[in-house]
């Protein structure tokens, strides 16, 4: 009996290998966004404009009390502002307990689980790429490649420079 346990927990192991990533549409590129740091995925919702901020810092939303600053990945990234349709979603990253920041993308696709021999760290083949500071690797998932996000650098980039 003991023995059979100690497979199942074995299997639970192996099962649980690689990291879940929330596959989520930004343009017409996917990126993986770590799912521990995912709080919460919200519709699109009014959006209060906050005076002098950074071009790609849309304002702040109010989630059940809490005010959330939220940021476009579009701007952030150079990408044409965003638009707004029904798959536009904010998700609010969680990066430390008590700080919330939302994110606009303009769809969520899946939720995916890459083992480390699917993800490739990112190569900057273009030295004028500043995308590759925003990425912590490349996964492959079925046919498609999926650019996974480090939204620390991300997020912390935004912070230094509001500062």
């Amino acid at each position: 009996m003991a023995m059979e346990n100690m497979n199942d927990v074995q299997n639970i192991e192996v099962a649980s290998e690689g990291k879940q990533y929330i596959v989520v549409k930004i343009g017409t590129e996917q990126y993986g966004i770590d799912i521990k740091y995912v709080d919460n995925i919200v519709r699109n919702q009014r959006i209060t404009r906050v005076p002098k901020a950074q071009h790609y810092f849309k304002g702040v939303i109010n989630l059940r009390g809490e005010i959330i600053p939220v940021m476009s990945l579009r701007l952030k990234f150079g990408l044409e502002p965003d638009e707004y349709t029904n798959a536009t979603r904010i998700i609010i990253i969680k990066l430390e307990p008590q700080s919330a920041i939302g994110i606009i993308v303009d769809e969520v696709k899946e939720v995916v689980t890459l083992g480390e021999e699917s993800i490739e760290k990112p190569s900057a083949t273009d030295p004028t790429d500043t995308m590759i500071q925003y990425l912590s690797g490349v996964g492959k998932h079925g046919d498609g490649l999926i650019s996974l996000l480090n939204i620390s650098a991300v997020i912390v980039g935004k912070e230094r420079e509001l500062a």
